[in-house]
């Protein structure tokens, strides 16, 4: 019996905690209140307020280095995504938290679904304080971005250039065209070298960790250049050489 509340955060959290009241804390609405000896009544609110910033710090973390090449506006806009209220509300879910929160049988869950991204952040305060940082950081690469989030999905939907460029050929009555040109293993780490022609002619090229990343980072470029420069359409109607342009990871 004792071990069952260790066991079922490892499924969740894949590590055991060390000092499992933290997690039941976070898991403890405001309407459930624990109530210690000298009196007090606590929730997980203020294991929210912890876990927000932690959360932000790793997902920023993250992102700076994943995403090396990027403007801050890139990265703060896919931050947003990442830990809107919206997106944290179904990874608990999905994770199974919801079916752990502690509410009274007042609280319509169903109606007040932010409780399940608030007890989210409130778990991640729980391993802050628990096993520090490094732990916070792991159960984001290793349980979130491996089995619930998608990077390329995530950038997709942050804005699908690919999209834009096909709509652009589909207009004036050109063919797109991807090619992968390489692609490269480094200490574990994949990365695919793609290049977007347009008629036959290469017109950007780009790398990235994954062959969709690659393609959005190319399509970029060319959708750069068919919005500044007044005679790509021209040039590419008349079959004339254009010099790739080129970005990397």
């Amino acid at each position: 019996m004792k071990k069952e509340p260790y066991l079922l955060f490892h499924n969740i959290l894949g590590f055991y905690p060390d000092n499992i009241k933290y997690y039941q804390l976070a898991l403890h609405h405001k309407s459930v209140p624990i109530q210690t000896k000298d009196g007090q009544h606590l929730c997980n609110e203020r294991l929210e307020f912890l876990g927000d910033a932690i959360l932000n710090s790793v997902i920023t973390d993250l992102l700076y280095q994943r995403f090396q090449n990027e403007r801050e506006g890139f990265l703060t806009n896919l931050r947003s995504k990442i830990v809107s209220r919206e997106s944290l509300n179904r990874i608990a879910i999905e994770i199974g938290l919801d079916k752990l929160i502690i509410a009274s049988r007042y609280v319509n869950l169903h109606a007040n679904n932010n409780i399940y991204g608030n007890a989210l952040e409130a778990l991640f305060g729980a391993i802050y304080l628990d096993l520090g940082y490094k732990k916070c950081k792991f159960f984001v690469e290793e349980r979130l971005f491996r089995h619930i989030l998608d990077w390329d999905e995530i950038i997709e939907k942050e804005i699908n250039f690919k999209s834009k460029v096909f709509e652009w050929c589909h207009k004036h009555h050109l063919e797109p065209e991807f090619s992968l040109i390489e692609e490269s293993v480094f200490k574990n780490k994949h990365t695919f070298h793609t290049c977007l022609k347009i008629q036959g002619y290469t017109i950007s090229e780009a790398t990235g960790c994954s062959k969709k990343e690659s393609q959005q980072k190319a399509s970029e470029i060319a959708y750069q250049k068919i919005c500044n420069d007044a005679d790509f359409l021209t040039e590419i109607t008349n079959n004339q050489t254009l010099e790739p342009a080129q970005v990397t990871e």
